[in-house]
């Protein structure tokens, strides 16, 4: 894989209207839940597991998974991506590239190469 970025199925979304967001998604659209946890629940869409998680927006947000979180955040600020948001005890963090899009970057589980 071209500069060890891999995608996942995950797509997240943060709302502060979290248990009407989480409603919406079980039940105006039927998704599964296949994830329950304190601030965030996860719905089975086919193509893509949905994330909802509470919290202040920032827009519909992709993952990328990679074997060094660090050195990938380090590479992708230099290329003017800009840091959202940063948990280095998960580890991951959020970022917005410089054409809009906004992605985590997360740990590569080895055993998944």
């Amino acid at each position: 894989m071209t500069n060890g970025f891999r995608s996942s199925r995950d797509v997240i979304i943060r709302t502060e209207d979290w248990d009407a967001a989480t409603r919406f998604y079980a039940t105006s659209l039927g998704l599964e839940i296949v994830h329950r946890g304190e601030n965030i629940v996860g719905f089975e869409a086919g193509a893509f597991r949905l994330y909802v998680e509470k919290g202040k927006p920032h827009g519909p947000v992709f993952e990328f998974l990679v074997p060094d979180v660090q050195a990938a955040k380090e590479r992708l600020l230099a290329a003017g991506c800009t840091l959202l948001e940063e948990n280095p005890a998960v580890p991951r963090c959020y970022l917005r590239d410089p054409f809009g899009m906004t992605y985590n970057i997360g740990l590569l589980d080895p055993s998944a190469t």
